[in-house]
């Protein structure tokens, strides 16, 4: 199994494993020495793409007769049986909506070798299925686990094909995601990061009034001996004054937020179908880290949407200057056929993308490095997730896997461990300290 892409991907491929261990297959890590190899693949933007088909194409040129390559996920979902086209030794397409029927797909292969692509992508399968049956939907990534709450997406942001790929929003019944994290408690994690294409939205279709902050709080009762819970991708415009409040006084969810925002001019989020009241914001903002003063807030921006004019961009760079998050991500706008943005094409030239990129994160690292001075003499909790010879690396509470810094600490430390360090050195995006004794 390859997964791309983000970790609601890395569920999904988790969850397609299962299916096949379930059924009598062995996971293997080398490609030769399968019978079956899944890529699932991500169709995002066009560097998503890309390192997909790069996968595929490498996959398919070393496979051995006899073996079964399937393309699954979001690039097959979008483009069907076009991936084939481009990859002809495919021997099978599935994508994300019917994840759950890959077992029919490799014994459809497998039974009838004239079938080549066989491709599985159902018109009725208008959104991501609800029948996985006891499929767990988590991602284990050693001490930490990603459960998905939810899939598909009810927005309808215009440069984004997420809502073409998964469907509308289709938000899994609690019961299910507090049995996944009642397991993960019993396996030892010490961290469970709840994730979704918009996890404030989760509840809605199921008729619920604020399901994020009453999903949370049961959970926190569920698993007691799990040290952090938290929140990726949250939208602006759903943090209510509940889950502001049961963060602030519930130790067990972590005082971080990821809080997507894209832009900061009123214009050019309005043309991106995204919520453009920044009063919203400052006062969201504010209220937050009020109630949290420990919050650590991350965001993430598009540089170069079709429009963005240079003025436009300054009042962009003037609202990082004066909000300072603790964490930013940003991407360059790109081009996406099938989108609402798809008539604005692409005027920006890719040399401005560039630039602007790099002003904005050099405008972030200092703001960055700031922050984290601002920690030196705290101390900080942190979760080992990797030793050397006289040091160990691990996360603290402000950041999340992948995305964010580490904290590195003198000494060999248990992978797993959760330990107070003392921090004595700060750099651009990570920290460095002592363990207390």
């Amino acid at each position: 199994m390859v997964s791309l892409g983000c970790d609601k991907n890395a569920v999904d491929a988790d969850s397609i494993s299962q299916l096949l261990i379930d059924s009598g297959y062995e996971p293997v890590a080398e490609p030769k020495k399968a019978a079956i190899i899944i890529v699932n693949t991500c169709g995002f933007i066009d560097s998503a793409k890309e390192e997909s088909y790069e996968a595929l194409e490498k996959l398919a040129a070393g496979k051995k007769k006899g073996q079964i390559l399937v393309a699954a996920g979001c690039l097959t979902q979008r483009y069907g049986a076009k991936v084939a086209d481009r990859v002809p030794n495919i021997d099978g397409i599935i994508g994300t909506r019917r994840w759950m029927d890959i077992l029919e797909v490799v014994n459809k292969i497998s039974e009838d070798n004239r079938i080549r692509p066989y491709c599985h992508l159902p018109e009725s399968a208008t959104t991501v299925g609800t029948d996985e049956g006891d499929t767990v939907r988590v991602s284990i990534q050693g001490a930490s686990a990603f459960i998905k709450i939810s899939d598909g997406c009810r927005c309808s942001c215009s440069y984004c094909a997420i809502p073409k790929i998964k469907g509308t929003l289709i938000s899994r019944p609690p019961e299910k995601i507090l049995a996944e994290a009642r397991l993960l408690q019993d396996e030892g994690i010490r961290e469970i990061i709840l994730i979704a294409q918009n996890t404030t939205d989760y509840g809605y279709d199921l008729g619920m009034k604020n399901g994020l902050a009453d999903l949370l709080r049961q959970m926190s009762n569920n698993v007691p001996d799990v040290n952090w819970i938290r929140l990726l991708y949250a939208y602006p415009g759903y943090v209510t004054d509940e889950l502001i409040e049961l963060m602030a006084n519930n130790k067990q969810i972590v005082p971080y937020l990821d809080l997507p925002l894209q832009h900061a001019h009123p214009a050019v989020l309005k043309s991106m179908h995204r919520p453009a009241n920044i009063e919203w914001v400052y006062k969201t903002l504010e209220k937050m880290r009020k109630a949290i003063p420990a919050l650590a807030l991350r965001t993430t921006f598009i540089v170069g949407y079709p429009g963005e004019t240079e003025a436009q961009f300054q009042t962009l760079l003037d609202f990082i200057d004066e909000v300072r998050f603790d964490k930013l991500g940003a991407f360059k706008y790109s081009f996406e056929a099938g989108t609402p943005a798809e008539k604005l094409g692409d005027p920006i030239p890719e040399e401005v993308k560039e630039e602007r990129f790099n002003r904005l994160m050099e405008k972030q690292q200092q703001i960055s490095l700031e922050c984290n001075q601002s920690l030196i003499g705290r101390n900080l909790d942190v979760l080992i997730e990797g030793t050397g010879k006289d040091i160990s690396i691990g996360r603290s509470y402000r950041d999340a896997p992948k995305i964010d810094g580490f904290v590195f600490v003198k000494g060999k430390l248990a992978i797993g461990e959760m330990v107070s360090v003392h921090i004595d050195n700060a750099m651009e995006y990570d920290l460095s300290g002592t363990v207390n004794v």
